[in-house]
């Protein structure tokens, strides 16, 4: 099976690809400034939680996952010039797996739409069985 990122064994690359993993690459690393370095000041972030505006909102919503991040593991990477989508599995403090996606639109080099699709159950069912 090809490594994710790759068709039939070869690296597929494109400006919003190359973009996005080099993002998710910093805050899967947990390195959140350099990962900022990849969003632009206007960003809009579409997540379970609802609509995110501005680089700052998008920190605060970043910063304290990235603090409880203990590892992940990329699935697959796809990407065209503007839109690229990652899908990855992560484990943090309360939970063992935590499957997301993330589709980007990108201009100039930056995250300017970030649409997170993520399971909230397993932090819910963590959160329930420490009460």
């Amino acid at each position: 099976m090809p490594a994710a990122g790759t068709r039939e064994g070869r690296v597929m690359t494109s400006p919003a690809l190359r973009t996005l993993l080099d993002y998710f690459h910093a805050w899967t690393g947990h390195d959140i400034n350099k990962a900022m370095g990849y969003i632009a000041d206007d960003i809009v972030c579409d997540a379970p939680a609802g609509r995110l505006e501005g680089a700052d909102a998008y920190w605060a919503f970043m910063a304290p996952f990235v603090d409880i991040l203990k590892g992940s593991t990329l699935i697959a990477a796809f990407g065209d010039d503007m839109t690229a989508v990652v899908v990855y599995d992560t484990e943090a403090v309360p939970v063992k797996s935590a499957p997301a996606a993330e589709c980007v639109t990108v201009h100039d080099g930056k995250i300017t739409h970030s649409r997170f699709i993520f399971d909230r159950a397993p932090f819910i069912a963590a959160r329930t069985s420490q009460e």
